[in-house]
């Protein structure tokens, strides 16, 4: 039996240092151009940090440019409209609503559907009190089959 209540500590820490490490050769107007042309291309913030941090030997954007990756691209006009995470979620609950349009007698689809609903709400709840999406914003599954393609 396992006496103790932690499960585990390895994983990978971040760096205490606040400024650039001395191994990034980017600047600040280099990285910010990178980030920038990845939003033109239509790549989401994360995947455009992923880039920096294997392509680009960028660890995080946020020590080379002083402010976050989200930060810089709403500066430019080129933050997505909804936050990443609600977006992918809206994008699994069309699928999942596609789905049961084929096979509409799967009730652990219906119920995973009901679940992932229920966690869209609350992360909208959240957004909304956080200010990142407007009051009036209210989630709609036939709004959301247009919204991702």
């Amino acid at each position: 039996m396992r006496k103790s209540k932690t499960k585990g500590s390895s994983h990978s820490i971040r760096p205490i240092e606040s400024g650039t490490p001395k191994w990034v050769k980017a600047s600040v107007d280099e990285a910010e151009s990178l980030i920038m042309d990845f939003a033109k291309k239509g790549i989401p913030p994360s995947q455009i940090g992923v880039l920096l941090r294997d392509q680009y030997g960028i660890p995080l954007s946020r020590q080379v440019t002083g402010k976050k990756l989200n930060k810089t691209l709403a500066e430019r006009g080129l933050a997505p409209k909804l936050p990443e995470d609600l977006f992918n979620l809206i994008k699994h609950s069309s699928a999942i609503r596609a789905h049961m349009e084929e096979h509409p007698k799967d009730m652990s689809s219906k119920r995973g559907l009901q679940l992932l609903e229920s966690k869209i709400n609350r992360l909208a709840k959240y957004y909304k009190s956080a200010g990142k999406l407007p009051r009036d914003w209210k989630y709609s599954p036939e709004k959301s089959s247009i919204l991702v393609r």
